[in-house]
């Protein structure tokens, strides 16, 4: 944490990650970036803003599957923010 001050962005979280989960997991709550998606913005396109931003140092999403495309999609946003994405498939 003090060595990159960015912020781990979770995107689209499922229900059971809670603030109570954040805690007791030992992460710093005050650099943490919760973001859901909307009709305005899907979570791929938010996790694609959120990399290519570089406010995080690591964007976390729960997408569900991706292909190829979508992947190479997301390591050029990391790229470019000089972030880190981790997906998380969930069942």
């Amino acid at each position: 944490e003090e060595v990159d001050a960015r912020w781990l962005t979770l995107i689209a979280p499922p229900t059971s990650l809670t603030q109570a989960w954040l805690r007791d997991a030992g992460l710093n709550r005050e650099r943490i970036l919760l973001l859901h998606p909307s009709s305005n913005k899907s979570a791929l396109q938010l996790t694609c803003e959120a990399l290519r931003m570089g406010h995080s140092h690591t964007v976390v999403s729960w997408l569900g599957s991706l292909n190829v495309t979508l992947r190479q999609q997301l390591i050029r946003a990391a790229t470019v923010g000089n972030a880190q994405s981790l997906n998380i498939r969930l069942g």
